[in-house]
């Protein structure tokens, strides 16, 4: 387990500040954020690259803030690889078990099982200068694996093969990087980190479904929001848009001006001659109707502009532009944010 408990980073005028965060045993997390917002400042923090100004990193119950990267037991593959350039394949995975004075055999054994499993054993002979990105890549991956670390940090990865890597191998992996289709891929659990503070904690469903604010919103790809009026209705509110369409939201007593955030994938859309399986569906108008390879995506004309996807079937909807159709947006899915601009300290 990595606790990361109070922790301030000063880089001139770049600062991390009061950052608290825990890392479970076995999991993967995954720093996720726009350029500059402090992701590899923090994962260097972690590693010992940069000492903190206050606070403190707690591996498996021990302060490790003051110890050396190489005293503690952590793996690390930075952006840039670092692989060394006049050593071959086989010898950079080799360095750190060498390093450890392990026994020639031993040393043999686990190069060539590690080769195996990140498919590179055709690479052994080769040095870095002859090898592409992405078997760059899976070179420092093993360098920084063949250790066994407890933890496992990584800036920036190609990201399509690390879950299986991770559940072959076992042990806790802390990835940044800035694309959230990445980060779904791979992650049991995302920090998202914008501005140099942690923003959001949680699984990819808990972000998409309940976004901390604006920014997350946007960042998720959340393509429709919309400014409008909130007016209170028992533990939620109903928002009137500037179209003077009226949406029921769960999500909180909001009153005055808000902008509302609903994901395309979850509104819901019948033809008009097909009863709708919810009550409270309106009208709206298709605009356009673009295939796409898992949904065809539909702009609609509701009063306000929205976007919907809906799932490509057998029994697809026939829509072309002018068509009509009934939208429904239920409650649970209406995210509402208050003002009419983004605030990431909502």
């Amino acid at each position: 387990m990595i606790l990361i408990e109070d922790l301030s980073i000063e880089l001139g005028t770049f600062h991390v500040r009061r950052v608290n965060l825990t890392i479970e045993e076995g999991e993967y997390v995954v720093f996720l954020g726009p350029t500059g917002a402090g992701k590899t400042v923090l994962l260097e923090c972690v590693v010992c690259i940069h000492r903190p100004k206050r606070g403190r990193v707690v591996t498996d119950g021990e302060d490790v803030t003051s110890l050396y990267p190489e005293e503690r037991t952590l793996g690390y593959v930075p952006q840039d690889y670092a692989l060394f350039p006049n050593m071959t394949v086989f010898k950079n995975l080799a360095y750190g078990l060498r390093a450890r004075n392990r026994p020639a055999a031993e040393i043999e054994e686990k190069v060539k099982e590690m080769m195996r499993l990140l498919g590179i054993s055709h690479l052994h002979h080769r040095l870095p200068l002859k090898l592409s990105g992405g078997e760059k890549q899976r070179v420092a991956l093993g360098r920084a694996l063949i250790t066994q670390p407890r933890v496992l940090l990584l800036d920036e990865p190609l990201a399509a093969e690390l879950r299986g890597i991770q559940r072959t191998l076992g042990g806790t992996f802390l990835h940044v990087c800035h694309n959230f289709e990445e980060a779904a891929d791979v992650a049991d659990r995302v920090v998202l980190i914008n501005d140099r503070r942690i923003i959001q904690t949680g699984t990819i469903e808990d972000i998409l479904r309940r976004p901390a604010n604006l920014f997350v919103a946007r960042f998720t790809r959340t393509r429709n929001l919309l400014t409008g009026k909130a007016q209170r209705d028992g533990s939620g509110c109903c928002v009137t848009l500037a179209g003077g369409l009226t949406l029921a939201s769960s999500s909180g007593p909001f009153e005055g001006p808000v902008t509302i955030a609903v994901r395309p994938e979850d509104i819901e859309l019948t033809t008009l001659d097909v009863p709708a399986r919810n009550t409270g569906g309106v009208p709206g108008t298709v605009r356009s109707v673009r295939a796409k390879a898992v949904h065809t995506e539909i702009e609609l004309d509701v009063g306000v502009p929205l976007v919907a996807y809906h799932r490509r079937t057998s029994e697809g909807l026939p829509l072309a532009a002018g068509d009509v159709l009934t939208v429904y947006i239920r409650p649970e899915v209406l995210n509402v944010f208050r003002g009419e601009h983004e605030d990431p300290c909502a």
